[in-house]
């Protein structure tokens, strides 16, 4: 399938961007697309061959699911690549528009299961929670 791309520019330097969406203590805070659910536990060795670990769970605790990513390539402050445990790709641009400017691209290849929509919706209103979150933390 054709990967989906999605991106969204924040008013935070480069650098808090790149951290915010690395450093587990925030990533609870942000990784999950509708506010009935949470991001319970986070676990992330930001290395080639190391693991991202994302538990998301409804908060009425009727559901959850594990998130779980392989790095297969990190450029400092730049890109980062992982595949899932599935199988499929994921891409993470960020670029420096200006010293307080940063886009963030995310790029994957999306499952079978869900139509495409449904696949961005989703993505897409996970990154607008890092968004707000980076912007106002």
């Amino acid at each position: 399938m054709e990967p989906i791309k999605i991106d969204i520019t924040i008013l935070e330097p480069v650098q808090k961007v790149w951290d915010y969406m690395n450093d587990p203590k925030h990533i609870t805070k942000w990784s999950y697309a509708h506010d009935t659910w949470h991001c319970t536990k986070a676990e992330n060795s930001l290395i080639v061959g190391g693991k991202l670990k994302i538990r998301m769970e409804a908060k009425d605790g009727t559901f959850g699911f594990d998130y779980e990513g392989i790095y297969d390539d990190i450029v400092l402050f730049e890109a980062i690549k992982y595949h899932l445990t599935d199988g499929r790709k994921v891409e993470v641009y960020f670029n420096k528009i200006d010293e307080k400017t940063t886009e963030v691209i995310q790029i994957f290849e999306p499952e079978e299961q869900n139509s495409r929509e449904m696949q961005r919706d989703g993505w897409y209103a996970i990154l607008n929670n890092f968004h707000k979150y980076v912007e106002n933390h």
